[in-house]
């Protein structure tokens, strides 16, 4: 009897490529610069600055739809809720 354990990478990894002039690569390979690395950095902060802009359009649009009308920051918010607990 065998027995058959399966240990899936939880971090997969995809390949994706794009196209670009000749002339780029060229000057690309001209440079010592991990470009795999930057791309993928580049990548991951532009993503969660989209991510980021995303969920404060939905949360003004939550806002929006549940009636909430304040001028009042966030900030002054917490200041007087910490005022009325002391």
């Amino acid at each position: 009897m065998f027995i058959y354990f399966v240990y899936k990478n939880i971090t997969m990894s995809y390949v994706v490529s794009f196209r670009i002039q000749k002339e780029l690569k060229n000057l690309m390979d001209a440079v010592d610069i991990d470009w795999s690395k930057e791309i993928r950095s580049f990548i991951e902060k532009r993503v969660r600055e989209e991510l980021k802009k995303k969920f404060l359009s939905d949360a003004r649009e939550l806002r929006r739809r549940i009636g909430v009308k304040s001028t009042v920051s966030a900030a002054e918010l917490i200041r007087r809720d910490r005022e009325v607990e002391h």
